[in-house]
């Protein structure tokens, strides 16, 4: 690898040399590719995995450093492996459809005495990723401010980063943003007069679909990047817009006034659990008597969040560094123990981002020449590949779920 990739990407560019630790990776891996309809195939012939000659195909290019990286950490080397172009997807198989049958099965892969070790083998989050007001402003950084062009080469127009709520198979992508979008006001009940809050502003278009309606906006970020492509937005959808928003590069730590409705749109994702209470404490100190609360979550089923909570996967060294996922139930456990609020609607929406996720990885894919043409190099291009992939299929198999929550104090709910 060139200097300028082996200081980019170090955890990437050398390979582990952990050759006990390899091997046990490859004693734990063939069993349980056996429980998998996929097929892993090696430079020598050889072939495993349970599933039949038009199965999708895991080709393993370099097996000494796959199975070094599996050992070393399986949680980040299988990504890292793929970064690093020692397995790929075979002729004919999109890596979505490979991935799909691994997160249909995660739980049960790694036989059940072994999972008890999950203490011993995972690593914690770093002290710097943690998600105080200083740590988090880092965190941002590391992804949202990567590049707004990189961003709208593979988002819809409406540059809205998150689940999609589609309405039939042939909408368009752009549409079911707007449906989403519609979706997250209505359950907080904006409207002409309302005084919304937004935390997480991304780039401005609920925002600006809310002072459509009428609403008077605050809106906060600690992007730089987003916080820049945003004003310039509110500006282009006209001044009787513009001047019903009002942007503030701050911490939802330090917001200040009251209001009828809050919205935060996949936001929670990068709070972190330590500040959990914090957050919602902070929704709940300032919302109006009367105001609802409408947040779009990213969540997973609570026995997969407790068993991974404390743990530092490929996700949050390369994508949403201090990134945790919580389940619906510990959103609930929080709220009692830290507001006045309660959950009063659910609205699912898990298969929908797969879907999202899939038009934007294929339109990655499309433009990736201009992609490449910003600065961003090919181990980028399989991590950001991976990462779309990983997710869709997280999504397409229920391992993940991603929810719009409505919340009210229970005494005012009506």
């Amino acid at each position: 690898m060139s200097e300028a990739v082996q200081a980019r990407w170090p955890g990437v560019a050398h390979t582990p040399r952990t050759p006990l630790k390899a091997r046990v990776a490859k004693m734990i891996l063939k069993p349980a590719a056996q429980q998998v309809p996929v097929r892993l195939t090696f430079p020598n012939g050889t072939v495993w995995g349970a599933g039949g000659p038009h199965a999708p195909e895991m080709a393993i290019k370099r097996p000494q450093a796959f199975f070094a990286r599996i050992g070393q950490d399986t949680k980040i080397g299988f990504g890292e492996a793929y970064m690093a172009g020692d397995w790929t997807t075979g002729p004919g198989t999109d890596l979505a459809h490979l991935l799909t049958p691994f997160a249909d099965r995660l739980a049960n892969l790694v036989p059940k005495p072994l999972q008890k070790l999950r203490g011993l083998v995972d690593d914690r989050l770093p002290h710097h990723e943690r998600n105080s007001i200083e740590g988090s402003r880092s965190n941002i950084e590391r992804h949202y401010d990567l590049s707004n062009d990189l961003f709208a080469e593979f988002l819809d127009p409406s540059m809205t980063y998150s689940s999609a709520w589609f309405g039939s198979e042939t909408e368009s992508l752009q549409a079911a943003q707007e449906r989403k979008m519609d979706g997250i006001l209505d359950q907080a009940g904006v409207g002409e007069g309302t005084r919304m809050l937004e935390i997480g502003s991304g780039w401005g278009a609920l925002a600006v679909r809310a002072a459509q309606r009428g609403a008077h906006v605050t809106t906060i970020t600690i992007s730089q990047e987003q916080a820049a492509l945003a004003r310039e937005r509110f500006a282009a959808a006209g001044p009787e817009v513009e001047s019903r928003i009002d942007l503030h590069l701050v911490d939802y730590r330090e917001i200040k006034g009251t209001y009828d409705a809050i919205v935060s749109v996949e936001m929670i994702e990068a709070v972190g659990e330590e500040y959990w209470p914090v957050y919602f404490n902070t929704i709940d100190q300032h919302l109006a008597p009367g105001g609802k609360v409408s947040i779009q979550a990213i969540t997973m089923a609570d026995h997969r969040y407790r068993a991974t909570r404390n743990s530092y996967g490929w996700i949050q060294k390369y994508i949403f560094p201090g990134g945790l996922l919580p389940s619906p139930e510990a959103i609930d456990r929080t709220l009692a123990r830290h507001t006045t609020l309660a959950v009063t609607d659910r609205r699912p929406l898990g298969r929908h981002y797969a879907r999202t996720l899939r038009l934007w990885r294929d339109r990655f894919d499309e433009n990736w020449t201009r992609v490449n043409a910003q600065g961003f190099d090919e181990t980028f291009r399989r991590m950001w590949e991976f990462y779309l992939a990983y997710c869709e299929a997280g999504f397409d198999t229920g391992y993940l779920d991603v929810v719009q929550l409505q919340m009210q104090r229970p005494a005012e709910a009506g």
